[in-house]
């Protein structure tokens, strides 16, 4: 399992772009998982939902399956939120995962940053950080790639992905 990570502002368009780029992936053969880091309170179940109840009720663990997918969701119940690597140990064998947010872990990244937004460069102050893709140009050393070329961006990551902390190859 080898990994990539895509780091960049809110707003910036990591899920659009990440968007794009799977299916460049998935028609090269890969087998291709993603892992995103979501704001402290989010919730992916519906209240008023049988699997909602069960959690509100305490259960730690709540797993739907149905006749096209199966999701589990694990209430931390005051533990500290899992890291990376830990994370990564609960997905089923992929040839690459992709990785948005966690951008102080280190993992090869991709900054994706959109200069009229006004922010920074990540990638000053961040070594893992090994390109930039941009819609416009930015003054940085690292090389760019254009936002709006999802093959070139997938091209870069199969390239640069290196194995993962529980790589099982």
């Amino acid at each position: 399992m080898r990994i990539f990570g895509f780091a960049g502002f809110s707003g910036s368009g990591k899920t659009t772009l990440i968007e794009q780029v799977i299916p460049v992936l998935v028609d090269q053969g890969l087998r291709v998982s993603l892992v995103k880091h979501a704001h402290h309170d989010f919730d992916i179940d519906q209240p008023g939902k049988d699997s909602h109840r069960h959690r509100q009720a305490g259960a730690r663990e709540v797993l739907v399956s149905g006749g096209r997918r199966w999701a589990l969701m694990h209430e931390l119940r005051g533990d500290d939120e899992p890291v990376l690597s830990e994370l990564l140990s609960h997905l089923d064998d992929a040839d690459l995962v992709l990785v948005e947010g966690f951008k102080r872990d280190p993992l090869p990244k991709l900054e994706v940053h959109r200069p009229a937004l006004g922010h920074p460069l990540l990638s000053a102050n961040d070594p893992h950080i090994l390109a930039v893709a941009c819609d416009a140009p930015v003054d940085t050393p690292l090389p760019t790639l254009d936002l709006n070329d999802p093959i070139a961006v997938a091209r870069f990551v199969v390239a640069r992905a290196t194995p993962g902390p529980d790589a099982r190859r």
